[in-house]
């Protein structure tokens, strides 16, 4: 699932170097990801994972962690 989220992490950025991507890294703070660009990012997660995400739970993903954690729970 991370290789997976990276993947489309590092797309939708185009992120040159991903080798310091790991479950830490932020979005905004180490990927200088936008709002549009998390919008995208996490559009693309639901597709991928067939999920949807509430708003009021998007402001609660900051690290790519977050994301993974988020798609177990709702898998559960």
């Amino acid at each position: 699932m991370f290789e997976r989220i990276k993947e489309i992490i590092v797309e939708q950025l185009n992120v040159d170097d991903d080798n310091f991507i790991d479950l830490d890294t932020d979005l905004q703070e180490d990927l200088d990801a936008d709002s549009l660009d998390a919008v995208e990012i996490i559009m693309n997660i639901e597709e991928e994972f067939d999920i949807k995400i509430p708003d009021e739970d998007i402001n609660d993903i900051k690290t790519i962690g977050d994301i993974i954690k988020y798609i177990e729970d709702e898998k559960k």
